[in-house]
């Protein structure tokens, strides 16, 4: 029986080398990009800086279904930048915008076609926990309002690198909580589907640092391959794409565990950071991205 996977960020880094899990004709994959052509893929277009985008493609992905269920739906698409100052095509932070809106957007448009047993894999990262020491700021809250609009936010960081990162930890935080508000829906019990949000790690070789500074492009990132051996949160593309690959087809969660994190290439179930785990933060996360995305 032929698996149908719906999947974002596929054309490059983890979910690019995720693909090669996932053979012809047993698997029926269907992606997002904004720009190019997923090789044996039904690729259609997407741009995560535009809800209106997003919009669409969930109306693509419909269509092209023709009734079928999705079996897996991979949010996994992601980036970071060196600062906060540009925007969406609706006005929010794009780091915000494309990471955590974007994908909560197509998960609620995307929900009702989902199989029973179906796979939810979000990813995250373990940046968005303090104790987990990354080097990268960890967040400070989950507040979609003020993320959405760092202007707003009194806690905002003074210093523009400092304040980049930190909006990307924010939105892994907010991807994560998005799986755990999920994973606790009564439509997730009834259909027995399986959420996780997915920490890959410090993974060299994908795109992440896209928009970054050239420093960190042309001179650290490519560097980072000689760490790995040292460092236990980080892991080979290879890797980090097998892992993806398990979740969204394989992979076995202990009960209760949605936050799976791999270390040295094997995936782990820790538990997630304590304000992830805050289910008032939660339920108003959800809240406010249903208001920011037009749901509400």
């Amino acid at each position: 029986m032929t698996r149908t996977i719906v999947m974002t960020g596929a054309t490059t880094g983890i979910g690019a080398a995720a693909l090669a899990h996932w053979p012809a004709p047993a698997t029926r994959l269907i992606v997002g990009a904004r720009k190019g052509h997923v090789a044996g893929a039904e690729t259609l277009p997407l741009d995560l800086a535009s809800l209106t985008s997003v919009r669409g493609f969930a109306d693509g992905v419909i269509a092209a279904l023709g009734g079928a269920r999705i079996d897996a739906l991979v949010l996994n698409a992601g980036g970071q930048r060196p600062d906060t100052d540009a925007r969406s095509v609706d006005g929010h932070e794009l780091t915000f915008a494309t990471n955590h809106l974007a994908h909560y957007l197509l998960l609620r448009l995307l929900l009702p076609q989902l199989a029973p047993g179906a796979r939810i894999v979000i990813t995250s990262s373990g940046t968005h926990d303090p104790a987990e020491r990354t080097g990268v700021p960890p967040p400070r809250h989950a507040d979609a309002r003020r993320l959405a609009d760092p202007a707003g936010d009194p806690t905002r960081d003074a210093n523009a690198i400092t304040a980049g990162m930190r909006a990307y930890s924010a939105s892994k935080l907010c991807n994560l909580m998005t799986a755990l508000t999920l994973a606790e829906t009564p439509d997730a019990a009834s259909n027995a589907w399986i959420v996780t949000a997915y920490d890959p790690g410090l993974t060299p070789g994908t795109g992440l640092a896209r928009s970054q500074m050239w420093p960190v492009r042309a001179l650290i990132w490519p560097l980072l391959p000689l760490l790995q051996p040292f460092r236990p949160g980080m892991n080979s593309l290879a890797a980090a794409g097998r892992g993806l690959a398990d979740l969204a087809t394989d992979a076995r969660p202990p009960a209760g565990r949605v936050y799976a994190s791999l270390r040295k290439g094997v995936l782990t179930w820790p538990d997630p950071s304590v304000l992830a785990q805050d289910a008032a933060a939660r339920a108003q996360l959800w809240a406010d991205s249903a208001r920011l995305t037009g749901l509400a």
